[in-house]
């Protein structure tokens, strides 16, 4: 009897299992299935809007049109149907109708922003053509206010792959991720962010410069150590993951290595997944000096030999500084070196300034090409 009744409960345990794998499922497609009608009905929403208004006068529709649509929609569907949220549908069927024509005549086509949905509407005979929608609603709130075409698909494709939450993308986007991978980049990675999002093939592909790090709640102007800056980020290492991108696994803090009967220790010890290498942090208080640089390649020596194993790829060394002098680190590191030094900030960066820089390098980029191909033409 009682063995009977451990096979029964067995059983029912591995009945149990797989019917929960289906209803969580079933779930999760149900809440991907309603975002997705959520946002496609709210940019059809805004196109009816739009085509109405080309008929009548701008100034006066807001005003009357839109208040009296409110109040028999929100009649009928509930008080969700407010003039702002119509008045956003507008906006995002403005803004999206608008990004793919632009990123149409500037990218070649991909699969992540180019592509159509073409969806039936149940019984109403509906057949409706449009820009394919990956995110919630929430995320599209967000991704609206920002202006530049290519920055928005950025975060789009970024947010989808990624799985970021509404309060990631915010950080994101505040914390100027766009400009400040764009700004490590030549003119036609830029361009592949806003096709296909970061793509990390390279050591170069995983840095930033600068490296936001609002997140620590430290204050700029206070002084701090080394270590508090260490405890800090070890505290907040969710955060600090998200900033540092993708494919990172923490594996040590004040990881230690004896060689020649010394101890050397490296403040944190990463893993990349997609590089497949190990990537050592050092963190620095102060202007960042020769010896500093010298001690990561020692520090990357040694784990290339050590510690790497054949298959992997060669260790990348970090410095994040408080300053740096570009000057010195060119003139210490010989031209092949991993090995990269990047400013952190503790407080989010000034997002104009580095649209206005990347908008300046882009153009300079521009200006170099054309003068580039007038002295080809005359040779």
């Amino acid at each position: 009897m009682k063995t009977g009744l451990t096979r029964n409960e067995e059983r029912v345990d591995h009945l149990f299992e797989r019917i929960s794998r289906l209803i969580e499922q079933a779930r999760s497609f149900v809440v991907t299935s309603v975002n997705k009608a959520e946002v496609r009905t709210r940019f059809e929403v805004g196109r009816y809007i739009f085509e109405d208004e080309q008929q009548g006068e701008r100034a006066e529709y807001g005003k009357r049109v839109l208040k009296k649509l409110s109040d028999k929609l929100t009649n009928r569907f509930g008080k969700d149907w407010t003039v702002d949220t119509l008045t956003r549908c507008r906006k995002f069927y403005m803004t999206y109708s608008t990004q793919r024509q632009i990123l149409a005549t500037t990218l070649p086509k991909s699969q992540n922003i180019e592509n159509e949905d073409i969806e039936d509407f149940g019984n109403t005979g509906a057949t409706i053509h449009g820009p394919r929608f990956i995110l919630s609603w929430s995320h599209y709130l967000v991704l609206m206010r920002i202006d530049n075409p290519e920055a928005r698909s950025f975060y789009e494709i970024e947010c989808h792959q990624q799985q970021w939450s509404v309060r990631q993308l915010s950080r994101q986007v505040g914390s100027s991720l766009y400009e400040r991978l764009a700004l490590s980049r030549d003119k036609d990675a830029v361009m592949r962010l806003a096709r296909e999002g970061q793509t990390v093939q390279k050591p170069a592909d995983i840095i930033k410069n600068p490296v936001t790090l609002e997140f620590l709640g430290l204050k700029p102007d206070a002084e701090y150590t080394e270590t508090k800056l260490e405890n800090a980020i070890i505290g907040k290492m969710q955060s600090f993951l998200l900033e540092m991108g993708k494919g990172f696994l923490f594996e040590a803090r004040q990881k230690r290595f004896t060689f020649e009967e010394r101890n050397f220790y490296v403040d944190l010890v990463f893993y990349n997944r997609l590089l497949q290498c190990y990537v050592l942090i050092d963190l620095k208080t102060g202007d960042l000096s020769h010896q500093d640089l010298g001690q990561m390649q020692m520090y990357v020596n040694y784990y290339d030999r050590h510690v790497k194993q054949d298959f992997e790829r060669p260790t990348i060394g970090i410095l994040l500084c408080e300053n740096k002098n570009d000057a010195l680190v060119e003139l210490t590191l010989p031209k092949d070196s991993n090995i990269y030094a990047s400013q952190y900030q503790l407080y989010l960066p000034d997002k104009a300034m580095l649209q206005n820089k990347l908008r300046q390098w882009i153009d300079e980029f521009n200006n170099n090409e054309f003068n580039k191909q007038t002295s080809e033409n005359y040779e």
